[in-house]
């Protein structure tokens, strides 16, 4: 079994609003998800071809969560962005003040290949690979897929992958992101 890295994945750097590490490469991350898979640490996705592996702890401290705890002295800013040229816009929300959270766990994402051959997504010929990168913030057992996502997902729109969720898991969705919001980064 081989894990590669799919170039969606690699926009998770520094100032994307998205988890990443500045000492941890992606090769070294898709290693890491094939050794933990390996090792039967990992749960299914959303669908079958999706699978959630669960990093080790002293691998998921290497990383920045960029999730913060919304309050009443929280500052929110909207605006309409698009992932990719094909994909449809969406209202993209972010908070412009507060401490980001503590990483205490980290769930790498990944697509089996034919899942990702559906719509041509795949970037290379391996049996696995990494699609996300997770941050679990204190507190959260696991991060739920954003609505947009999932949205885009049953409906079969540019960018989704096909799937039907269960009402528990569209409330979830909103719940947690009615919770927390991605600390919004000044481009350098």
């Amino acid at each position: 079994m081989i894990v590669g890295v799919n170039n969606f994945v690699r926009r998770q750097v520094k100032g994307s609003g998205k988890t990443y590490s500045e000492t941890v490469g992606f090769e070294s991350i898709a290693a890491h998800a094939l050794s933990q898979m390996e090792k039967g640490n990992f749960s299914e996705g959303y669908r079958d071809g999706v699978r959630i592996v669960h990093a080790e702890k002293s691998f998921a401290i290497k990383f920045a969560c960029p999730f913060i705890k919304l309050d009443k002295h929280s500052k929110l800013t909207s605006k309409l962005v698009q992932r990719r040229v094909d994909e449809d816009l969406y209202i993209q929300t972010r908070v412009l003040n507060g401490v980001p959270s503590k990483t205490v766990a980290l769930d790498l994402i990944l697509y089996r290949h034919d899942v990702l051959m559906e719509n041509n997504e795949n970037s290379t010929n391996d049996d696995w690979e990494l699609i996300s990168i997770h941050a679990i913030p204190k507190g959260i057992k696991k991060i739920p897929m954003g609505p947009v996502t999932m949205m885009r997902n049953q409906l079969e729109k540019p960018g989704g992958t096909k799937a039907n969720f269960t009402s528990k898991e569209w409330a979830d969705s909103i719940q947690f992101w009615q919770e927390f919001a991605v600390l919004e980064i000044e481009k350098e």
